[in-house]
């Protein structure tokens, strides 16, 4: 028999991976890195506004780098056997496009214009747009949020489009549409980027721009111009259909073929974000509850439609058929800052040491820091009296999402030190974990297993013994380094027909688990307390 190979492409907050796979047997044939040089200097955003911006040449050097860095070791038989490619990346992040689907970015009077770029997913600066939709939906004859947890949220499409229209007046006069990161990488391979005619991802149209069938699509035009006038001729401009990732999107550009080395015989797949491809490259299954641990986390749950379809689960960020897999609800939650909160602790030791002493000394104290805070917390009793911190840093995703709230540590004394600072900061993740694990229990969807992946998963035991202890529940780490590449790569697998289903693909192609971590029941009943301390101070907070 002969191989099949394709390829998964997962684009990160920081950089993206590609990765050569083996279609019959999930063995990895070739991988590449690639750092987005813009967005490394820290160009085109500002942290204290929530301002993210990401230049879509970032985004293509890294598509043709990782590609080809993947390929570049393989065999002719393996290159000759590429039959798909896949795409996911982090969400909502659009961007603005003109009539051929060009982000006004890569044209010379937007090239430096953060407005023409793509607004990563954890850019806030559209919160008072995302109340305004709120209040609207609230309001209206029919409740566009109802699956989307009844909040919409500043991280989301509509958001950041509204936002941007009103502040730029070039931005307004040029962008003819606006396109998911996903979706216009898969139709950048393809060689149509046409807005109007490029397959639009379920997933990422489901759980961040308000489509559903019900709607017949996105909400209506009245809805829309209610909302703000800038927005009434919008709809018309984008899309009314959307497509599920086990779909083609097309073939393989001669551009594109060229560039790769491919044939145009290549099958692009329909894109989606990170989190539901990383679910699929983690062998989800129903009532898996899959954590994609990170800079921030995005938590996947799939569920029968037949069983779970006909709730409506509060305060999460979409319910939404085919967004994981075909025929199955797939369920989104998360948190806006995990990994993000330890660099925010991390940041503030190494500081005053970088102006002090230098960049080489700061840089040698990073690296060090939080795997010696890890060692050093590890070592702490877990007591009702310890400190108690709440994760909002970067506000707060789910439950109910509310980005204009802040994070707070209580129970400082002078005896108080780094590591018990850093053991309350991984405590104050774990806790906003199992707030997520409440609601979709008190919601009525069953939670079977816990199943994480990523940076965070990988290096870690620490913060995952400590999750396994706070959730009460096991954890499975995922052995695939790259889940969400590994999971684009299964999707590729489908589009391009080597596999007839999601599940006959991950049962071909996946990785299985290599570690498992058991809560242990001395830390539970403590930690039971002190998620109760989390919670009170997060409602003086949020109140307050």
């Amino acid at each position: 028999m002969t191989n099949s190979y394709v390829i998964g492409v997962d684009f990160g907050t920081d950089s993206v991976r590609a990765l050569v796979v083996n279609a019959q047997t999930g063995e990895t044939a070739g991988t590449h890195v690639h750092e987005y040089a813009r967005w490394k200097q820290g160009l085109y955003c500002n942290p204290t506004t929530s301002q993210f911006r990401q230049h879509p040449l970032d985004y293509l050097e890294g598509l043709e780098a990782t590609i080809t860095g993947a390929l570049a070791g393989v065999s002719e038989e393996v290159r000759k056997g590429v039959v798909g490619i896949s795409i996911d990346t982090t969400g909502s992040t659009p961007g603005p496009v003109d009539e051929t689907g060009l982000p006004l970015a890569l044209r010379p009077d937007f090239a430096e214009n953060p407005n023409g770029m793509f607004i990563l997913w954890k850019d806030h600066t559209a919160n008072a747009e995302a109340e305004e939709i709120n209040d609207l939906a609230h309001h209206w004859d029919t409740d566009y949020t109802k699956y989307v947890g009844g909040i919409y949220s500043s991280e989301w499409f509509w958001a950041k489009m509204l936002r941007t229209l009103r502040v730029d007046e070039a931005v307004r006069e040029h962008a003819f549409s606006w396109v998911e990161h996903c979706d216009w990488m898969s139709a950048v391979l393809t060689g149509n980027t046409n807005p109007l005619t490029l397959r639009r991802s379920r997933c990422a149209a489901g759980h961040k721009a308000l489509w559903h069938s019900e709607f017949d699509g996105l909400p209506s035009t009245e809805f829309l111009t209610k909302l703000d006038p800038l927005l009434g001729d919008m709809r018309e401009r984008l899309f009314s259909d959307t497509f599920t990732s086990d779909l083609p999107m097309g073939n393989l550009s001669a551009e594109w073929a060229d560039k790769l080395g491919l044939s145009t015989d290549v099958v692009v797949g329909v894109g989606a974000f990170d989190a539901h491809m990383g679910a699929i490259g983690a062998e989800i299954e129903p009532y898996a509850f899959v954590r994609i641990i990170g800079t921030s986390t995005c938590d996947i749950l799939m569920a029968p439609n037949e069983e779970i379809g006909h709730r409506l689960i509060r305060g999460i960020c979409g319910q939404v058929d085919g967004s994981v897999a075909p025929g199955m609800l797939g369920l989104e939650a998360g948190q806006s800052a995990f990994g993000d909160v330890y660099a925010w602790f991390s940041r503030l030791i190494t500081g005053p040491v970088r102006e002090l002493l230098g960049n080489e000394a700061a840089d040698a104290l990073a690296k060090q820091l939080i795997p010696h805070l890890s060692t050093q917390a590890a070592k702490l009793p877990v007591t009702e009296n310890d400190v108690v911190a709440l994760d909002w840093i970067n506000g707060r995703r789910t439950p109910d999402a509310n980005h204009t709230l802040k994070a707070a540590i209580s129970g400082l004394n002078l005896g108080t030190d780094a590591p018990m600072v850093f053991k309350a900061l991984v405590e104050a993740t774990a806790f906003g974990s199992r707030s997520i694990v409440a609601r979709f229990i008190e919601e009525g969807v069953p939670i079977k297993k816990v199943i994480a992946i990523g940076g965070v998963a990988k290096k870690s035991p620490f913060v995952m013994q400590t999750l396994a202890d706070v959730l009460n529940k096991p954890i499975q780490v995922a052995s695939a380094d790259q889940a969400c590449a590994l999971g684009a790569a299964m999707c590729a697998a489908v589009a391009a027909g080597v596999h007839p289903t999601m599940e006959a693909a991950q049962k071909a192609m996946g990785s299985g688990f290599d570690a498992e971590y058991h809560p242990r029941p001395e830390q539970v009943a403590t930690y039971e307390t002190l998620y109760r301390k989390y919670l009170k101070l997060g409602e003086f907070v949020e109140n307050k």
